[in-house]
């Protein structure tokens, strides 16, 4: 009797096995040079926004014609011309500025803030920590977007405002990730050693607390500068920024609002969305590759 017919299956788990190794390598390749890519993108805004504060007028002076409104691009107008004749290049590059300034500007007062909070309340712990997590809580349970509209709709319009908001507004997710690692190094030798020759708390708080959780708070500062860019964008787009002041969010409101989408004038409308959608993505990539390197056990998930 002819023993029945038996399909291998040594050459296709040999083949699941080399395409998991593949899949594998992409992905370590993905890890390796994404911080590559975010650092040369960021660079590249840094220089255009510079060079537009610098060299640009904010807003930009409207075209003198009517002749000179939704000009297509051309070598006098690289990106061509908005509504009131403005060149949107200029335009672009004073806008990535505005978003690089108050990015960085409102993650320094959400990082000033969820760093003190969070050291002070894992270091002291006690009432003094149920108190502060529960603020802490509290702001993260509030959904963080309509809070900002509200409060920037209540307050004086201007860029001041926009990034006292945006900061007081996110410190919350970094207070509770710095709390969380200096409830790990409160225990360790060195701390404990500190306490037994009478040290001060502010003291070792300052000299031997921060130090060791001062990779976490850059790491979460750059992933939340993305956040304030992308959050300054969609105040500006409802109508919530900076009047006398152009930005992205500016632009791609004032496209909506004066009809090019329907018009199809795409230079006007494009190009401010994929800058944001670049600076944004810049800041990210650097932040989740400087996360992995802090972090080594996030590489193996």
């Amino acid at each position: 009797m002819r023993a029945p017919n038996t399909v291998s299956t040594a050459e296709p788990q040999a083949g699941d096995g080399s395409e998991q190794e593949r899949g594998g390598a992409l992905v370590e390749l993905w890890r390796t040079v994404r911080g590559k890519i975010g650092l040369i993108l960021l660079a590249v805004f840094l220089v255009y926004g510079v060079a537009g504060l610098l060299l640009y007028e904010n807003p930009p002076s409207a075209g003198q014609t009517v002749e000179d409104r939704f000009r297509s691009p051309s070598l006098d107008h690289l990106l061509g011309t908005d509504n009131l004749g403005r060149s949107v290049w200029e335009q672009l590059a004073v806008g990535a500025g505005i978003s690089l300034a108050v990015g960085l500007a409102a993650t320094a007062i959400a990082v000033l803030i969820g760093s003190v909070v969070g050291i002070t309340s894992g270091y002291i712990g006690g009432r003094f920590d149920q108190f502060a997590m529960g603020v802490t809580d509290m702001f993260i349970t509030i959904p963080a977007l309509p809070l900002i509209i509200v409060l920037a709709a209540v307050l004086s319009r201007g860029l001041p405002t926009i990034i006292v908001v945006i900061g007081v507004t996110s410190w919350a997710v970094p207070a509770r990730l710095i709390r969380a690692e200096v409830l790990s190094q409160r225990e360790r030798t060195f701390i404990l050693r500190a306490k037994a020759i009478g040290m001060r708390p502010l003291h070792i708080m300052w000299t031997h607390v921060l130090p060791n959780v001062a990779g976490i708070v850059l790491a979460n500062a750059i992933l939340l500068t993305a956040a304030a860019i992308l959050t300054e964008a969609v105040l500006a787009f409802l109508g919530l920024g900076d009047p006398s002041l152009i930005s992205w969010g500016k632009m791609l409101q004032n496209a909506f609002s004066s009809g090019a989408t329907s018009l199809g004038y795409w230079w006007v409308l494009i190009p401010p969305g994929v800058l944001i959608t670049l600076m944004v993505l810049s800041f990210t990539l650097i932040g989740n590759a400087l996360t992995d390197v802090i972090d080594p056990r996030r590489r193996e998930e």
